[in-house]
Parts: C-alpha cells; structure tokens; sequence
C-alpha cells in the first residue's frame, strides 16, 4: 500500500507547517553552500570580529581601508600581502554574505514558528522539537565563530603552512549545519504524513493497517531494509564529516589519482606521522590517512547504497515488502550515491577547483536526504510500528479468548439450569 506525503491542506491541516519546514531545509542548503563557497576561496578569515546580530559591510571607502587595516593586524595578512583593498573586499563579502544569510534563515525560522504556535497549528507532540531547533541553529552560528577563532589567533602567526581554521571546528560546524538540516527534514516528513501516522475519523491508523497488510516474511525483509538503509545513512553522514577533515587539512591537494594513492592501494607508510603524538592524530591531521579515510567511506556509501537497492528492488522478497515511496527513494539513493563518488573522484583529479569542490559538497547533503527519506518511507518496518502491532495482536487474541470463555461458561450455566 502506498504512503505517500500529504501536502495539501485538503488532506492533512498542517500541510502549511510541513512547507515551511521544507522550505527552511532549502534555505540551510543555500547557507551551506555559500559556507563551502567561502571556505574554498579562502574568505573566512576575512572579519575579525563577531556581533551576534550582525551588522552592515564597510559603505566608504574610509571604511573599508579601515577594515583592511584591521585585517592586516591578523596572522593570515602576514600570507597575503599581495593582496589590494580590492580583493580584500571579495573575500570580505563572501564570508558577511555567509553570515548574514545565517541570520536570516534563523529569522526564517523563528517568525513561522511564532505565527503557528500562536495560531495552534504546530501538530501534537512536535513543539519540543521546533524548540530543539531553533536551539541547534542558534548554536550554530556560536560554532561558527569559535571555528573562526581557531584561525585568528596569535599562536597561528608562525606557521609556515597557510594558515587555516581548525580542522576539528570546521568539522564540528559543519557536523552541526548537517544535524539541523537533517532534523529539519525528518521533522518535515514527519509533519507532512501526520494523517497517515494517527487515527482518522475512523480511528484506523494507515500507517499500522498498510504493516498489517504484511506477510510475515514480507515485513522481515521490509525490516532488513530499513536497518540497511539507517546504516547507509550513517555512512552518509560520516563521510561527509570525514570530508571536513579532508578541507581543513588542504587534503584534496595531495595524491590526485584514482584509485590508487601515490602509486598503493593504501599507502602505509605516509599514513603514520611519528611526529604527531597521540598516534590517534593522524586519523584527523595526517594528510595521507585523512584522505584515504574519505575515499574509503565515500566508496562504502555508495556500494551499500547500490546493495540496499538491489536487494529492495530486484530481491524476490521485495515485492511485497516495499510501498512505491520507498522503491523511489531506493532508486533516488543508489543513483545520488555513485554520483556522489563520480563527482569526488573529478574533483580530486582536477585538484578542487572551486565549482566542482562546492558542488560536491550539496552532493553529500543529497545523498542524506534520500538516506532519511527511505528510513522515514520504511517506518512501517520501525520497531516502535512493529511492537505496536504486536501488543494489539495480542489485545485482540485476549479479547478473543475472554469472548470464547464467556460463551462457554454461558453454554454450561444453560446446560446446568
């Protein structure tokens, strides 16, 4: 049976508040991308300072050279004095750009919610989490400078490498961005199918009676599945923060072959720095090691993506086991996925450049979302629908069994009289 979202007002009354969640999603997509885009062209340690609601860019030219000014009081301008007010001002709008457009998704947010919950359209259950987020997305840009701080310091004016962000800050941030967004949308499928997840009018539940619907052996495949797919998901998301690594290390730069590295498989011997004690830093900062941890997860991602498929698709059991959602989101998952790989292996060989390098970037939150959209169409298959199911199977056969004794005892007092 299908399941499919309910966006239509007509069919479910919070379809509003699903379009808005969808649509702030959308909105942390742009900001994510524009902080890749600021990332790679190293605008991000362009304003030296953080005011929690923002303000406007320089407008005079006094202004500006004043910015400059303080700009070449930091680390980073003792690596770019060939730099002119001119190409300060580029970078400069890249990274205000990027702030800005956080708080305005955080406005973007917060203004609905109000309206919404003023007018009593948030569905039950959902206000604790409308208040998760916006505590997620306010913590973000909190992150955000604390990354920034990394690369500001006076402890950086030494370095001999170009100075960058922490590369554990710019994963943290970049972990954060990717929670929320997740959030936000398994908050707005969640919303989108509240009539098909409660009682109707009726008081049958769809999303139950379509897991009834199930035969025994469909409903244990249809829960392999959805296991598989929780894991391809978080394979997902830890490539994409093993990728976090992999910038704030400049990795991408070194062993640009595919796939072998510097001539090996796994090159052994670059992966382990003697320098770098604890041992365990090399996972984070070892350039060899940080990039071979990407391919491998990113290759994993998209092998187990194409396995799921095929094993909800093309697998005799799956016939009966998977809703059309859930075969679409399969065949969506597995395509994004080699895509994805496709995509990181051009970006490696042309040494990031910067369009390829962003783009592979939103690749990664797309690959995401078909992940939570094929767990969250499989959700018939979850343990919670699976228990519930169970206990009115068993309420049912107790009800039964009570209707039965009652008649018998009825049958013999008749008898006896």
């Amino acid at each position: 049976p299908a399941l499919p979202a309910l966006l239509s007002r007509s069919l479910n009354p919070h379809a509003s508040v699903a379009k808005w969640i969808f649509g702030t999603s959308a909105a942390v997509v742009g900001m994510v991308h524009v902080g890749g885009v600021t990332r790679l062209t190293k605008s991000g340690l362009s304003m030296t300072d953080w005011k929690p609601l923002g303000s406007l860019p320089p407008m005079t030219p006094e202004e500006w050279e004043a910015e400059f000014d303080r700009y070449k009081t930091f680390p980073e301008w003792q690596q770019r004095k060939s730099m002119d007010v001119e190409d300060f001002k580029y970078i400069y709008f890249w990274e205000w750009g990027h702030r800005m457009l956080g708080r305005a998704v955080g406005v973007a947010f917060a203004a609905p919610w109000a309206y919404f919950a003023l007018r009593g359209r948030i569905p039950a259950g959902y206000g604790p989490r409308m208040g998760l987020l916006f505590t997620m997305g306010g913590t973000q840009g909190l992150v955000g400078w604390w990354m920034v701080k990394s690369g500001l310091g006076e402890n950086r004016r030494g370095d001999r490498k170009e100075i960058r962000v922490s590369p554990y800050r710019l994963a943290a941030h970049l972990g954060m961005a990717f929670a929320t967004y997740s959030t936000l949308v398994w908050t707005g499928m969640g919303i989108s199918h509240v009539p098909n997840d409660t009682p109707g009018k009726d008081g049958t539940v769809r999303l139950r009676e379509a897991a009834r619907s199930l035969s025994s052996a469909a409903m244990r495949h249809a829960r392999k599945l959805r296991t598989g797919a929780v894991g391809v998901t978080s394979v997902a998301f830890l490539t994409a923060i093993s990728g976090a690594f992999v910038a704030g290390n400049d990795a991408g730069n070194a062993y640009n072959t595919f796939p072998l590295m510097d001539g090996r498989l796994v090159p052994v011997d670059d992966m382990i720095d003697p320098t770098l004690d604890p041992a365990y830093r090399n996972a984070f900062e070892n350039t060899a090691m940080v990039q071979w941890n990407h391919r491998a997860l990113g290759t994993a991602t998209a092998l187990s993506a194409v396995g799921l498929a095929g094993l909800g698709l093309a697998h005799p059991a799956a016939r009966g086991a998977v809703t059309p959602q859930v075969r679409r989101g399969l065949q969506a998952l597995s395509g994004v996925a080699v895509g994805q790989v496709t995509l990181g292996v051009a970006t490696l060989l042309n040494y990031v450049p910067v369009s390829l390098a962003a783009a592979h970037q939103l690749g990664s939150l797309a690959v995401l979302t078909s992940g939570l959209y094929v767990v969250h169409a499989l959700r018939y298959a979850s343990p919670g629908v699976v228990r519930a199911l169970g206990t009115a199977v068993r309420s049912t056969a107790g009800n039964s069994a009570a209707s039965s004794a009652a008649k018998v005892a009825q049958t013999a007092t008749k008898v006896a009289k």
